[in-house]
């Protein structure tokens, strides 16, 4: 049996070809590193003070880039000038390869990812721009070029798919939970039942805007400002009320009462000034009607609602502040009386 000795190795002759590669190498990617600080400080500070564009995007996906090319460059250098072994200048072809394939994979990820995500977000219909999306199309792109060194290493990759559907079965079994939240996240970005921003409500009550949803699970924001973690599988099952379809604004319902001998007409001409004045003030580019709507002949009052609209969801207490405060001040100056709630009590016990 062979055994290697490692006293036959003459490991000053190893030294003195290994300096000048390792040199060439640490040379270059502190050159790498040194320009990829500038251009990432560029590029941060385009995508503070510019929209974001196409050429944005294309240009974040270059991130990193000038440390691969560097390194390439790098062993590109030792390869043709230092007379190495020719065991060597295999190893240094191969990781040559491997940086390429590796960088042109991360800039094809970054690049396609960008661009989903800025078409979802210019489209009309306002698909979800969630990292579920994301995470399977970057999956995707690094499992090809996954594919692609081992293929350039000679490495078969028909016993790898073999063995990755066998034990995807086992795995499959054990992970049934997580799978169905994965394809139950999926359905819910390709059937368009959720959309980015979109404020729900849960038929077990849980409501809020929408802000992503993961291989997991998704989470919304509250109107008090806490974030709500739902299973994929549980939400896709759910009934859900989605208020900003099939139009993207939010219906506040605002419940007032007035005296019974108020003129009904010039309580809903008021109402209306003031819904109309406080929308236009708080939510420029509403272009919806407030409503008035009487509906119950109370003890005490006549009752009705008020429909007002919000562009947002978080904007429903503030619109309803800023309304009853107008509205109080009109009808105090218009004299409409708002009464207070009346009771008759009869004491039947004799003396």
């Amino acid at each position: 049996m062979y055994s290697f000795n490692f006293s036959q190795i003459d490991w000053a002759m190893l030294a003195e070809e290994l300096t000048l590669p390792i040199c060439i190498l640490i040379g270059a990617l502190a050159v790498g590193l040194a320009v990829n600080r500038v251009v990432n400080a560029n590029i941060e500070k385009r995508i503070d003070t510019d929209e974001i564009t196409f050429k944005t995007v294309f240009i974040n996906a270059l991130k990193g880039v000038p440390v691969s090319f560097c390194l390439v460059a790098g062993v590109y250098w030792i390869v043709n000038t230092v007379n190495l072994p020719p065991s060597l200048v295999k190893i240094f072809s191969y990781v040559l390869f491997t940086i390429n394939a590796f960088t042109l994979t991360r800039v094809l990820a970054r690049g396609i990812s960008g661009f989903i995500t800025l078409t979802l977000e210019r489209s009309e219909e306002r698909l979800p721009k969630t990292s579920l999306l994301n995470n399977i199309v970057n999956c995707i792109i690094y499992a090809m070029g996954i594919i692609v060194i081992l293929q350039y290493y000679g490495i078969s990759i028909a016993p790898i798919i073999t063995a990755m559907g066998v034990g995807g079965m086992a795995v499959a079994l054990g992970m049934q939970e997580t799978l169905a939240n994965i394809f139950s996240g999926i359905y819910l970005i390709i059937s368009k039942q959720l959309r980015l921003d979109d404020y729900i409500r849960l038929s077990s009550g849980e409501e809020g805007r929408v802000t992503d949803i993961t291989w997991r699970f998704t989470t919304i924001l509250s109107i008090m400002g806490n974030v709500v973690v739902i299973p994929n599988q549980k939400l896709a099952s759910a009934i859900i009320t989605n208020y900003n379809m099939p139009k993207r604004d939010i219906t506040v319902r605002v419940t007032v009462g007035v005296a019974y001998d108020s003129d009904l007409d010039l309580v809903e001409k008021v109402t209306l000034e003031v819904a109309r004045k406080v929308m236009q003030d708080e939510h420029i580019g509403i272009d919806i009607e407030p409503a008035v709507r009487f509906h119950t002949l109370g003890d005490s009052s006549i009752n009705f609602d008020v429909f007002l609209h919000s562009s947002q969801f978080n904007h429903q207490a503030e619109l309803k502040h800023e309304f009853i405060k107008e509205l109080m001040r009109r009808y105090r100056k218009e004299g409409i009386n708002i009464p207070y709630p009346i009771r008759t009590v009869i004491n039947t016990s004799k003396a």
